[in-house]
């Protein structure tokens, strides 16, 4: 009889973290200023709040929302504030920028909400790729989270990862 299959990397106590576990499940869309433009470019106050009073805001009940302009329009910050106060009772949260950058600042939220003591001690491999989209910056951040109480951090999957950071 051969020997038993041993699983080296199940034995190894190494914590994989997957980065998209803290992507938020609610549906981010986004609000493009431009439509409520003139001519698509020129912000006119009475024009803007008219617009803007005309708008069934519910249909962005508990939805994460993107405030940004698809056009290279000058906004006002008041504008965006205007908006903001519109979104507020109905959003689930509301961020500045297109939907990839809402994504972002969303992902970084919740990194910064990880308790960093459950990781003390431990060798972590940050999962490398999946099928969600995680930026450069989620990786900085959970990096710069898990530095200061980590035996090591890896890149990549447990059965091949890149050593990172490991404490001396």
């Amino acid at each position: 009889m051969s020997d038993p299959f041993i699983n080296k990397v199940a034995e190894s106590g190494l914590i994989s973290l997957d980065l998209a576990q803290y992507i938020p499940n609610n549906e981010i869309v986004v609000f493009d200023i431009k439509p409520y433009l003139f001519k698509e470019l020129i912000l006119k106050e009475k024009d803007f709040r008219a617009s803007l009073a005309t708008i069934n805001w519910v249909h962005f009940e508990n939805k994460i929302v993107g405030i940004f302009c698809s056009t290279d329009a000058i906004i006002p910050m008041w504008a965006n504030m205007l908006i903001v106060a519109n979104l507020s009772p109905y959003a689930k949260s509301v961020y500045f920028g297109d939907e990839n950058k809402t994504r972002e600042l969303v992902l970084l939220e919740e990194i910064q909400k990880i308790d960093a003591s459950s990781f003390t001690d431990q060798r972590v491999v940050v999962k490398g790729c999946g099928d969600r989209p995680i930026g450069e910056s989620a990786f900085i951040a959970i990096t710069q989270k898990l530095r200061p109480v980590v035996k090591s951090i890896m890149y990549g999957e447990p059965c091949s990862t890149v050593p990172v950071y490991k404490k001396k």
